[in-house]
């Protein structure tokens, strides 16, 4: 489920680069699905970085992706 949408949680999405991993540097909007969905099944981390995760998880699955078009582009 996604989390209550905020509007800085939507700004964090296209400005937070992924601390971590393969996808290291990697802006969380520009991650690929099957990476959040490997976390999906894993489980998120906890804290911020989890919360955005999931919900750039939730976005993308739903095809929910232009609400972040303008965001990237301010």
């Amino acid at each position: 489920m996604i989390p209550e949408a905020k509007p800085e949680l939507l700004l964090q999405l296209v400005r937070m680069k992924m601390p971590f991993g393969k996808y290291k540097d990697r802006l969380l909007c520009d991650l690929p699905v099957s990476y959040l969905e490997w976390f999906q099944r894993k489980g998120f981390p906890e804290g911020k970085l989890g919360v955005l995760l999931e919900t750039i998880y939730e976005i993308k699955i739903n095809g929910l992706e232009e609400l972040l078009v303008p965001l990237k582009r301010g």
